[in-house]
């Protein structure tokens, strides 16, 4: 039997979804305008300086940014051939080669950053409580969590 979803549920999925797809493309028009990067370039750029040697597993950093490997594939040429990144074969494993910052990848998201972040505070942050802001975690979580396949805390 189908558990269709209320009239409040509906609305809400929906706002869910509205609010998901314009904040990207709200998200990726300001930052290609403020420095020149894509939404996905940024991301790529924030996983490589997550990491304390600025180098990723290709495979690793697919599965970070929850991209299928050809996506990744034909991302990472495109920003190679901008110079944000590089790629180093894995000593250890010939298959496998590592993506890593480059010095202009480096300077690319550390101009992006500020403004990027006050893009997001400006469009989201700034309307929440501090209730708000909690409760979003929560929600995050848990569903990341079925996602997951583990039960919600």
């Amino acid at each position: 039997m189908t558990r269709w979803l209320d009239e409040r549920e509906q609305a809400a999925w929906r706002g869910l979804l509205r609010m998901q797809a314009r904040l990207h493309a709200e998200l990726h028009r300001r930052l290609q305008a403020d420095s020149g990067l894509s939404l996905a370039d940024f991301d790529v750029l924030v996983a490589l300086t997550d990491r304390p040697d600025e180098r990723c597993r290709a495979m690793e950093l697919a599965g970070l940014l929850d991209w299928e490997k050809s996506r990744l594939s034909h991302h990472l040429a495109r920003m190679q051939k901008r110079g944000l990144v590089a790629r180093e074969e894995c000593d250890d494993d010939g298959r496998g080669n590592y993506v890593v910052l480059t010095g202009a990848g480096r300077a690319a998201i550390e101009a992006a950053a500020p403004g990027h972040v006050e893009t997001v505070r400006e469009l989201v942050f700034d309307a929440f409580s501090d209730d708000d802001v909690t409760a979003l975690a929560r929600i995050t979580a848990a569903v990341q969590a079925r996602l997951d396949g583990r039960a919600p805390a």
